[in-house]
C-alpha cells in the first residue's frame, strides 16, 4: 500500500464509530492516510483511532450541527492538515409503514443522511478546492430502487445521489471530483438489527438472490477505497450493482407487483410495526439528538 495516492493525505470519514465508516477508516489508514474520524460515540472513536497504524484524530460531532461541524473542520485542519478526501458516510435507518412511523424519527433519518451529507460537503469544500480533492458520497442500493417500508431511508439515499450529481457539476471547474458509492446490504449492526424485525427480514428475503446477500464490511470498504484511489464517479460494491443502473426505471412496477402479493399477509400477521432507529448507530444518534434531561 506504500504507493497509494492516499499516503500522507488527510481523509475525513463521517459516521466512523462503527460499521462501514470504521471499516473505511481502517482501509484508508492501511494505505497511509491520516484519518479524521467524525461521529457520535467518542469512546468508540478514540478506541478506533488508537488502533490505526497512522496518525489520526477522533472528534465527536453531529453532522446535522453546522457550527459544531465547522469547528471540527478547523480542528482537523490544524491537527492533521488540509483534507484531500471527504467520505460522507454518516447514516441511520428505520423501517415500517410510513403512516405508522414516528414523524420525528422519519425526519431525523432525512436530516442525518441527506442534510448531514450536504453540510459535510459545505464545510469541507474549501479544503477540497485547495487540495484539488475528492468528495465521496456513500449512497446505497436504495438509491437505485426504492423499497416499501423504508420510505425515509430510500428518500434520503435517492436525495444524496441527486445531491452528489449536482455537486459534481458545480465543483468540477475547481478541480474537485465527486464520487458516489453504492453498497448493497453490508454486514453491520444496522443490518443485523434489521433482521430481527419480520417486516425488514421479509423485505430482504423477497429480493433476487444476489440482491438479498449480505456482504462482508471489510470487503465492501476495500472496494470503495479502491474506487476512491482512482477518483471514480461511481463505485459499486459488489460490482454487479452497476447492472441495475440501466434498468432502474423498470424497478418500481416490479416492486409494486411483489408488495401487492406479500404485504397483505404481513398485515394479517401484525408484522408491519415500526422498528425505530436501527442498530447501535441509531441508538447513539437517538441519545445525542434527544439527550436525557
Amino acid at each position: 500500500m506504500g504507493n497509494s495516492p492516499l499516503k500522507d493525505r488527510t481523509v475525513v470519514v463521517t459516521g466512523a464509530a462503527r460499521g462501514l465508516g470504521a471499516a473505511l477508516a481502517r482501509e484508508v489508514a492501511r494505505r497511509g492516510a491520516r484519518p479524521v474520524l467524525l461521529g457520535h460515540e467518542k469512546d468508540r472513536l478514540d478506541d478506533l483511532a488508537a488502533r490505526l497504524p497512522t496518525r489520526s484524530l477522533a472528534i465527536e460531532v453531529d453532522v446535522t450541527d453546522l457550527p459544531a461541524l465547522r469547528e471540527a473542520a478547523r480542528e482537523a485542519r490544524r491537527r492533521l492538515g488540509t483534507p484531500s478526501v471527504v467520505i460522507a458516510n454518516a447514516g441511520i435507518a428505520a423501517g415500517g409503514p410510513f403512516a405508522a412511523t414516528d414523524p420525528a424519527e422519519w425526519r431525523r433519518v432525512i436530516d442525518v443522511n441527506l442534510t448531514g451529507s450536504a453540510q459535510t460537503a459545505r464545510v469541507f469544500l474549501p479544503d477540497l478546492q485547495v487540495t484539488a480533492g475528492y468528495y465521496l458520497q456513500i449512497a446505497s442500493l436504495a438509491s437505485l430502487g426504492a423499497a416499501p417500508l423504508m420510505s425515509a431511508y430510500c428518500a434520503s439515499k435517492a436525495g444524496v445521489e441527486a445531491f452528489a450529481h449536482a455537486l459534481r457539476a458545480e465543483v468540477a471547474p475547481h478541480g474537485v471530483a465527486v464520487g458516489i458509492a453504492y453498497p448493497n446490504w453490508t454486514d453491520t449492526d444496522m443490518i443485523r438489527d434489521a433482521d430481527r424485525y419480520p417486516v425488514l427480514r421479509e423485505l430482504r428475503g423477497h429480493m433476487p438472490g444476489p440482491a438479498r446477500r449480505v456482504y462482508d464490511v471489510t470487503e465492501v470498504a476495500g472496494r470503495i477505497v479502491r474506487g476512491l484511489e482512482r477518483r471514480r464517479t461511481a463505485v459499486y460494491a459488489p460490482p454487479w450493482l452497476r447492472l441495475v443502473q440501466p434498468v432502474r426505471a423498470f424497478l418500481p412496477p416490479v416492486v409494486l407487483r411483489a408488495t401487492r402479493r406479500h404485504l397483505p399477509r404481513l398485515e394479517a400477521e401484525d408484522s408491519l410495526r415500526p422498528t425505530g432507529l436501527l442498530g447501535g448507530g441509531g441508538d447513539a444518534d437517538h441519545a445525542a439528538a434527544r439527550p436525557d434531561p
